[in-house]
């Protein structure tokens, strides 16, 4: 009997050590929830070529936009858990929406295994060109002058720039109005026209229209100023606290990952995010390289999960 189970035993360790090294053996898909063309979309492929590269697999990405994320999030959740199939999005499927779609077909915090935190970046207070406003107490003056007068364009309800402006609110105890848009560029293009008042968009998304001097940039919701936008307040800096707000990007994969192939693909992902080019490409556009391990997205996510909760139900902010 000891003869077998010692057997058994050396069996299970070469089993899992082939494993662990001809992973991956095909292709692997990462689905990308959004359209080509935006962040999410620009630090998968990152990921997709540098890992394609040091594993000698194609890594490919599969955009399955839709449903504010969640349908190409349900994609991922239902696929197999065997290192083929994983999931780069933004914050949204995996913190915001849960707490804002009713009958959501998976559940955030348990249908995933985190990898990493790919990158993050500030969200940044802009106002046109033309705007009388060049500071966040004018906007701050402005609104408790004229409550619920002052426009805030978003890409849409429920999205990162949405809630910042609504955290924004209440924790300055003023109210603007939220104006929707159906993604970040309409927004963009508004606001550019004068045809919004403000918005928090993500520095990355406007960062050249600042420095071009079409939007003024107020203040950056980073614990710390922002490399490309050096000469911008944080919000706290300007006098408002508790509105420290980075809008990031991760991978996760369905649950019940082979710990191995988790290991495996935090690696490459890690070195894909560290690889020179790719730090160039990310950091001149405002992003700031995390690849947090998977152990640290988890606490990450948690932390992240409970605050847009409370955020959300103190404003009684729904995507209706």
């Amino acid at each position: 009997m000891n003869k077998l189970i010692s057997t058994l035993a050396v069996g299970l360790t070469f089993a899992a050590a082939v494993h662990a090294q001809t992973w991956p053996t095909k292709p692997v898909n990462i689905v990308v929830p959004f359209p080509p063309g935006g962040s999410t979309d620009a630090v998968a492929r990152a990921i997709a070529g540098k890992a394609s590269e040091k594993l000698g697999q194609q890594f490919i990405v599969d955009n399955k936009a839709g449903a504010t994320g969640t349908i190409g999030a349900t994609q991922v959740k239902r696929s197999p858990a065997d290192g083929y199939t994983f999931l780069v999005t933004s914050l949204g499927p995996l913190v915001i929406a849960p707490h804002l779609m009713k009958s959501l077909p998976y559940e955030a915090l348990k249908d995933f295994d985190p990898i990493t935190v790919a990158v993050q970046a500030p969200n940044v207070l802009v106002v046109p060109a033309s705007s009388p406003h060049k500071t966040v107490a004018d906007v701050i003056a402005f609104q408790k002058a004229h409550p619920g007068k002052m426009t805030f364009a978003s890409s849409g309800n429920g999205s990162s720039d949405h809630l910042t402006a609504a955290l924004f609110w209440q924790q300055t105890g003023t109210s603007g109005l939220h104006v929707p848009y159906k993604g970040g560029a309409p927004a963009i293009t508004d606001l550019l026209g004068g045809q919004v008042d403000a918005s928090f968009q993500n520095v990355n998304a406007v960062v050249q229209h600042v420095k071009a001097g079409k939007l003024k940039a107020l203040a950056v919701t980073g614990s710390k100023r922002s490399p490309v936008l050096p000469d911008v307040l944080t919000v706290a800096e300007a006098g408002v606290k508790g509105v420290d707000v980075y809008s990031w990007q991760a991978m996760v994969a369905p649950k019940g990952l082979p710990a191995d192939v988790r290991d495996q693909a935090y690696a490459a992902v890690a070195a894909a995010l560290k690889d020179p080019q790719v730090q160039q490409q990310f950091t001149s556009l405002g992003f700031e390289i995390v690849a947090s391990t998977p152990a640290e997205f988890a606490a990450f996510q948690q932390q992240e999960y409970a605050r847009w909760k409370k955020v959300i139900e103190s404003g009684n902010i729904t995507v209706d």
